[in-house]
């Protein structure tokens, strides 16, 4: 059984309408069968997010009566409804817009050394959400303190996501974050008893136990006006979904149970998560990377407007171009790489080959490839790779 995501079809047509962006073959075959044997080597699994040192981890087993379950899941949903817009015109320069805090969660610990750092782009978020939760004892991924002016004026929250002392930016769409928050805050406390455990309880209510993480993801676009991520184009709907779709695998990785024979408490349902039927998330770091490892070809016009450092309005020629093929490219790179599964595991079943390698894994794998090789940690080697363009610059609040 597997739901038709509406992200899939709309972005292959979007790929075919714009007729910008291209796919090329090898580039997927060759990337495809790097991309397999760095997973393998690296033992990249859902488990890989709890090594994270900023992440929060909710206690094992899984127990939704510990307060630090409910934590994680509020902690989560805010972290997916603010997570978009961070690329900065002074990229690479210590000026950028940055957040100080400690290098890790262990950090924190007493007589740890108290170790501190710049972070910066998406990792700014988290490490503001941290630092108020932690140096300064705000309750901050409360919905009913987020959503409350009273409690929680805007002047708290820009102390929250102050910027580091050598930035000269602030984070950007500040006011808008702020407006997503009150939004979200309020759905939360006015329809799931103030915490997004109580949306996800629903969802158990609303699905008798048994719904997919597709279905979790439509739950998400349909209650949260700011996750309805799509645009008219050509005369059709095209459905991104990245922050919802990001969400809701944030969530299947945070709480992925140690024991694969364990079911995912979340998707407790016989046929599981069903995670292959979400796709990557099309951002502005993985089409970078995919255009390194030549599975994107990007035309000169394009690759012009790329290093000129224009603005690309959301919803244009290239924007979409750009989301689309990137979201049909990954899915064929999953798919090459499920059937060399299929060749070298004859006796496992494809259920377990789909879900083993999905879109999902695959974007994490790319996004934090791409950000080790702009930190100068890591080289694509053994295959011939393109020169590292530049990221598209559009300022939405979708990603």
């Amino acid at each position: 059984m597997t739901s038709q995501n509406p992200v899939v079809e709309s972005s292959e047509y979007a790929y075919k309408e714009t007729n910008l962006v291209q796919i090329d073959a090898n580039g997927v075959k060759v990337a495809a069968n790097y991309i397999r044997r760095k997973l393998e080597q690296g033992s990249y699994t859902p488990r890989t997010w709890r090594t994270h040192p900023l992440h929060i981890c909710a206690p094992e087993p899984y127990d939704p009566s510990h307060p630090l379950t409910k934590t994680v899941f509020d902690w989560i949903f805010l972290i997916s409804s603010l997570n978009f817009s961070f690329w900065s015109p002074l990229e690479g320069k210590k000026e950028r817009y940055g957040v100080e805090w400690y290098t890790s969660w262990d950090e924190t610990k007493e007589d740890a050394g108290g170790r501190r750092q710049v972070f910066t782009g998406y990792w700014s978020l988290v490490a503001s959400l941290d630092r108020a939760l932690w140096d300064e004892d705000i309750p901050l991924v409360k919905p009913e303190f987020y959503s409350s002016e009273a409690m929680c004026p805007d002047s708290l929250l820009e102390h929250v996501f102050r910027p580091a002392q050598q930035s000269t930016e602030n984070m950007p769409l500040i006011h808008d974050r702020i407006r997503i928050m009150r939004e979200v805050g309020f759905i939360l406390c006015n329809s799931f008893g103030g915490s997004f455990k109580g949306f996800i309880d629903e969802f158990h209510r609303r699905y008798h136990g048994q719904g997919s993480a597709l279905d979790l993801v439509k739950m998400v676009t349909d209650t949260f006006p700011s996750f309805r991520d799509q645009v008219w184009y050509q005369g059709r709907t095209v459905y991104f979904w990245k922050r919802a779709q990001i969400l809701v695998a944030e969530l299947w990785a945070a709480f992925y149970p140690e024991f694969p024979s364990t079911p995912h408490p979340l998707f407790p349902g016989p046929l599981g998560p069903r995670i292959h039927e979400l796709t990557m998330f099309a951002d502005y770091r993985v089409p970078q990377i995919l255009h390194h490892l030549r599975i994107l070809d990007y035309p000169s016009s394009l690759m012009h407007l790329l290093k000129s450092g224009a603005d690309l309005p959301p919803g244009c020629r290239e924007e979409v171009s750009l989301r689309a093929a990137s979201i049909t490219a990954v899915e064929r790179v999953r798919d090459k790489i499920v059937q060399a599964l299929s060749s070298s595991c004859p006796d496992q079943g494809e259920p377990e080959r789909i879900e083993v390698v999905s879109s999902v894994i695959i974007d994490f794998y790319l996004w934090d490839l791409a950000k080790r090789i702009e930190n100068g940690e890591e080289r694509v080697e053994g295959i011939e790779t393109s020169d590292l363009a530049p990221i598209h610059h559009t300022r939405s609040i979708w990603y």
